[in-house]
């Protein structure tokens, strides 16, 4: 019995060897196939994410609640240029809202203009939005695309203008909102083209040189 483990004992190695040997270049093979595998995984994922991250630096994913209660979607406008602005009633700036209406009517074709009223410069835009929609239309002739009061700036700024004004999430430009009626504007792909000060008036050659 000794004798035959001990020839059992000595015998193994030779056994394994020729099973290792077999194996080996399997376990080589499929080492080299889960590498390749992994690989292809790897340059999917880096495609697909170039592909989908450009939708996330858009401002058509976004929709926010109108003046009139309905709702505006920002996909919808797709294809056009769009100026988005911080508006308020009670401002020395509030005469832009006629340039505005001026230039969407002029150019409504290619260039949509969306207002936010907002009150967190000097409390100048306090009304409820049925006021603000009123004054509007009345002493402007109001007819472009008006958002539901907003904040624009602080803690409780709205998500939209969280996008808008941080490069982190536009992938272009940090703007710091001084005052009412500053201005994005975005082509026609939803991506931010340039932001303009309360001063620069929405028919400025600053502004329609990108429209016409």
């Amino acid at each position: 019995m000794y004798k035959i483990l001990a020839t059992i004992r000595l015998s193994i190695p030779y056994l394994l060897f020729p099973i290792t040997y077999l194996l080996f270049p399997f376990s080589h093979y499929l080492y080299q196939k889960l590498f390749k595998m992994k690989l292809l995984s790897l340059l999917f994922i880096t495609a697909l994410c170039a592909f989908t991250l450009p939708g996330t630096n858009t401002i058509h994913s976004f929709k926010v609640k109108a003046i009139d209660g309905k709702t505006i979607d920002f996909a919808s406008f797709k294809g056009k240029k769009i100026l988005v602005v911080n508006t308020a009633s009670k401002c020395g700036y509030t005469p832009q809202y006629e340039a505005l209406q001026k230039v969407y009517n002029q150019y409504k074709d290619k260039l949509v203009i969306v207002g936010f009223p907002a009150n967190n410069f000097g409390g100048q835009e306090p009304g409820a939005d049925g006021e603000i929609q009123e004054f509007c239309k009345k002493n402007y002739g109001v007819t472009f695309p008006l958002a539901s009061k907003v904040s624009v700036k602080g803690d409780d700024m709205a998500p939209i203008y969280k996008w808008l004004t941080s490069k982190a999430e536009n992938g272009v430009l940090d703007a710091d909102i001084k005052w009412n009626f500053g201005k994005f504007l975005l082509d026609e792909n939803g991506k931010l083209l340039a932001y303009f000060p309360s001063k620069t008036t929405p028919d400025s050659e600053d502004i329609l040189k990108y429209v016409k």
